[in-house]
């Protein structure tokens, strides 16, 4: 249903654009017939866990798509990050973004490490080295980098930090998994790299991560460490936990890597379609993906100008959603201001403006193989009309008030749309650590 007039609007009292909910980040399936044929195997040999078949195959098809010789599954991204931020010692604070999802510092603040949230640079959205720089102290022990979009962060830039300081350094390669920078995989910086094959990444595992490295001795122990540290049957040689893949999660990335051409080609239509379809459309700032790195171009990422658009971020989330699109806002409010860095910190954020000021402009919007591009067509149609239409279509939402979002179309999606959200207020701190304490690890 085309829009032509604010009346059309559903949030308005128009008909909503779409039956169905179309949500970001739902579910790339692969071949149902191979993922059955997998699934029927595993019951039939009734090995389900602790390293199978399946996981060793998927281990290495992962080790050979990020060109490292390293790689161990894992049941999720979290577990697999605090497993590899433990098994590299490190201590005391560790400096991260607070443009991120919150589980990346809640990987260090759950063993007692202090995340240190650094800025970042606001075009590319990712961590700015010479704010880390600034950041450290005597205390610091690393730097974890987050790759976010499908792009990469500066690298060099951080490595180059962590050697002038004798620093280890880690990336969280959540969104990065088929992505390089300056012609290597992600995947081969750093002492390690974590990716994430939940549910709503490019590629999944319904549920899973994997650590990735070129460093023997660290992959053994990370390998130790997900496996309540035996080393053989009956033979326990150092503190674990259960980390490991399960047989019917590596099925599924099997059969997921089998269509990973066709779902980055799928995405690279749907990005390239989006920049067509909102080209010239002021205020409204599309993300560009760099054509010399490869990406799995998972992510649609608007920035919203309001000063341009004169409707805001979150009023246009409410336009969309009462259609039936569930855009999402990434990663709003920042780390910073969740819980339980916000009540630690309730006057942080002085020394983010990036952050501050980006978590109020992003905009994700659907993309995948259950996206279609007359789908496509239509959400950049609505988007345009709410923006053309911004300073009228803001007077009659209420400028500057909460819109409601409807509560059943909440999905479980990673990054939930929280019910209350606090304004972030001006701090006069001048840099954001939680109180030494000691560590958990040594």
């Amino acid at each position: 249903m085309k829009k032509n007039t604010l009346n059309d609007l559903a949030v308005l009292g128009g008909i909503p654009s779409f039956e169905e909910k179309i949500h970001v980040g739902r579910p790339n399936i692969g071949s149902r017939e191979r993922l059955m044929e997998r699934i029927g195997n595993l019951l039939d040999t009734r090995w389900l866990s602790n390293s199978g078949p399946y996981v060793e195959e998927f281990e290495a098809r992962i080790a050979e798509k990020a060109g490292v010789r390293h790689a161990v599954a894992m049941c999720n991204a979290t577990v697999a990050l605090q497993i590899a931020i433990r098994a590299c010692g490190l201590t005391g604070e560790v400096i991260v973004p607070s443009f991120t999802f919150i589980a990346t510092a809640h990987a260090l603040e759950w063993q007692q490490i202090t995340p240190v949230f650094c800025d970042i640079d606001p075009q590319t959205h990712q961590i700015d080295p010479n704010q880390v720089e600034r950041l450290i102290t005597p205390r610091t022990s690393g730097i974890i980098g987050v790759h976010l979009w499908g792009r990469t962060c500066d690298v060099d830039a951080l490595a180059a930090v962590a050697r002038r300081h004798h620093l280890k350094l880690l990336f969280d390669a959540a969104h990065a998994f088929g992505c390089s920078s300056k012609g290597r995989s992600i995947g081969q910086f750093g002492e390690a790299e974590v990716f994430s094959f939940h549910a709503t990444k490019f590629l999944n595992t319904f549920e899973g991560g994997a650590v990735v490295t070129n460093d023997a001795a660290l992959a053994d122990k990370i390998r130790l460490m997900q496996n309540f540290g035996f080393r053989s049957y009956d033979d326990v040689v150092c503190s674990g936990t259960n980390g490991k893949m399960s047989e019917i999660a590596a099925a599924m990335g099997l059969t997921g890597l089998e269509s990973l051409e066709e779902f980055i080609g799928v995405n690279y239509r749907n990005y390239q379609q989006y920049r067509r379809e909102l080209e010239g459309v002021a205020g409204v700032r599309l993300l560009n993906y760099d054509a010399a790195d490869e990406s799995n171009y998972q992510y649609i990422v608007l920035e919203i100008d309001e000063a341009v658009t004169r409707i805001s971020r979150d009023q246009l989330a409410a336009v969309l959603w009462a259609e039936n699109v569930l855009a999402r806002r990434y990663f709003y409010p920042g780390c910073h201001r969740m819980e339980p860095y916000r009540s630690l910190f309730p006057d942080a954020g002085q020394n983010l403006p990036h952050t501050e000021h980006l978590v109020r402009r992003v905009l994700i919007l659907p993309t995948g193989t259950a996206v279609e591009p007359e789908q496509i067509r239509r959400i950049c149609g609505i988007v345009r009309l709410a923006v053309c239409q911004g300073e009228a279509l803001s007077r009659l939402l209420g400028h500057g008030e909460a819109v409601p979002v409807p509560r059943d179309a909440l999905d479980s999606a990673a990054e939930m749309w929280p019910a209350e959200e606090p304004e972030p207020a001006p701090a006069p701190e001048a840099r954001l650590a939680l109180p030494a304490r000691p560590a958990l690890i040594g």
